[in-house]
């Protein structure tokens, strides 16, 4: 046996807090970062996360941005203030360059778009493979549009017509920017 190479055990590998609130997302991903060695909790909002936090403060967290009941920034705010050796990834469906800086200024170590695997997940956070590594590309004017309405739309239950008064669109031409297919990057 060589005494020169630590084994790598369930005890010595960090425990991970993975917040989101789609329930078949979180758990797939939690199945697949346990196989790897990792212990993994999970919660499903914003209250649940705090308790699991409160309870046993995780080395590492993985929190979705939007979710409803809280925010994953104010998840984050309240970990790195409960412990600051805390790494926090961010994750969303929704990319921005905005909540990406801030998420950053807030003590995240990093942000990734849905979907992500669990890999990508785990190099992030280990601070194996940056998003300036990955050379993840500004994204088209188109997609940032087509992204935005997705939030919008998101944010008004799926509501055309409020989302068109928010967006300060007409509603058919919503309807028409709807039937297209997301642009690529």
């Amino acid at each position: 046996m060589n005494t020169m190479t630590p084994e790598v055990t369930r005890e010595s590998l960090p425990s991970i807090l993975l917040v989101d609130d789609d329930e078949v997302l979180r758990e797939r991903l939690a199945t697949a970062i346990r196989a790897r060695g990792y212990e993994v909790r999970t919660a499903g909002s914003a209250e649940e996360a705090m308790r699991e936090a409160t309870r046993d403060s995780p080395e590492m967290a993985v929190l979705d941005l939007r979710m409803p009941g809280g925010s994953g920034l104010e998840i984050l705010r309240e970990l790195r203030r409960q412990d600051p050796s805390t790494r926090v990834l961010m994750l969303t469906g929704y990319g921005s360059i905005a909540t990406a800086v801030e998420a950053v200024r807030e003590g995240a170590v990093g942000y990734l778009p849905k979907p992500a695997d669990a890999d990508e997940i785990l190099a992030a956070l280990n601070g194996t493979n940056t998003a300036k590594e990955k050379g993840i590309e500004t994204p088209s004017l188109a997609r940032a549009e087509w992204e935005h309405i997705q939030r919008v739309l998101t944010d008004c239950g799926g509501n055309i017509s409020e989302a068109a008064r928010r967006l300060g669109i007409h509603r058919r031409s919503l309807q028409r920017k709807l039937h297209k297919y997301p642009p690529a990057r």
